[in-house]
């Protein structure tokens, strides 16, 4: 396996005086134990089609070792196989399972979307998270998914449909002026905003790196306050949004959420979430409430992640 030492080597410099600018050197080092690391294989049932307990006893059938998620009863944790040989299953190719880091699975979780609601996933594709939030509302409802890349609003489509997801309308469009055209209408806003990638990055993958600047989070921050002004116009007042990244600098991260509270009338709400893998998000220097943030540091189980859940006070 890659050593920490290969790690700090084989990274941008940028990134790792980004990285010990931010965090303690032992979270520093967790971090890049988690880029070396081979992740475990995780997943979610498609409860639209099928349950945690009949895909466990399949799983003991067919020997694949597995653990279950504290946050999360349809998740599981597999211990003994890898993405390629999962796709291979028929529950795999019918989208009775879906192939999902758990980072990926916090904020539906967090966002909570009830039957019946209205939800606007503003960056949805590929649709991950949104197909996770369709069966959360057990079909009932309203989710308008919008993906402003056509090739990968296909996929978007493709995933949507595999998995039986049918109260998702598809759009293509600039996240950025959603809220212009659609104000005060979703009871619930998934705000997963295009972002550096800090979290995602493997030492064994130069994909995973190859975007990555100072420049480019700068430009990104501005992309995600746009974005975030875009969710709170389409919101109602005293509705639910929650703002998640996969990446870790506290410019994407804290400082848009700083940004937000000076610029919007939101609250910062409470996440009940506990794992080791998670820390509470920065708040010296900036509003206190941000601290009820939390940060997923990468690891065997995690990729790295920010979520932040805001109601949106009413006038």
């Amino acid at each position: 396996m890659t050593s920490i030492k290969d790690a700090r080597r084989r990274l941008p410099q940028e990134l790792i005086d980004s990285l010990y600018d931010t965090f303690t050197e032992p979270i520093v080092d967790k971090i890049l134990y988690g880029y070396c690391d081979e992740k475990y294989t995780t997943l979610r049932v498609n409860t639209l089609k099928y349950d945690i307990h009949s895909l466990m006893n399949y799983f003991k059938q067919i020997n694949i070792k597995f653990e279950r998620v504290s946050w999360y009863n349809d998740a599981l944790i597999l211990k003994n196989a890898k993405e390629k040989d999962i796709q291979k299953l028929d529950i795999y190719k019918n989208g009775y399972i879906y192939l999902q880091n758990l980072s990926s699975m916090i904020p539906p979780i967090v966002l909570e979307p009830k039957e019946g609601e209205k939800v606007l996933d503003v960056a949805a594709a590929p649709g991950s998270k949104t197909t996770q939030i369709a069966s959360m509302m057990k079909n009932t409802g309203y989710i308008l998914a919008n993906e402003v890349d056509h090739i990968r609003a296909e996929r978007l489509r493709h995933n949507i449909q595999l998995q039986g997801a049918n109260i998702i309308e598809v759009r293509e469009s600039r996240g950025e002026i959603l809220g212009d055209e659609i104000k005060d209408y979703f009871d619930k806003v998934l705000l997963d905003v295009p972002c550096s990638g800090e979290g995602i990055i493997t030492i064994d993958n130069p994909k995973s790196i190859r975007g990555w600047s100072l420049k480019e989070v700068e430009k990104l921050s501005k992309l995600q306050k746009k974005l975030f002004e875009s969710a709170y116009k389409a919101l109602k007042p005293n509705g639910i949004m929650v703002y998640s990244t996969c990446t870790l600098n506290k410019k994407e991260n804290e400082l848009v959420i700083d940004w937000a509270i000076n610029n919007f009338k939101i609250k910062i709400l409470d996440l009940n979430l506990k794992s080791n893998s998670f820390i509470n998000a920065f708040s010296d220097g900036l509003h206190k409430d941000i601290k009820k943030a939390i940060r997923v540091l990468p690891s065997k189980e995690y990729e790295g992640f920010f979520v932040c859940k805001i109601q949106k006070l009413a006038p």
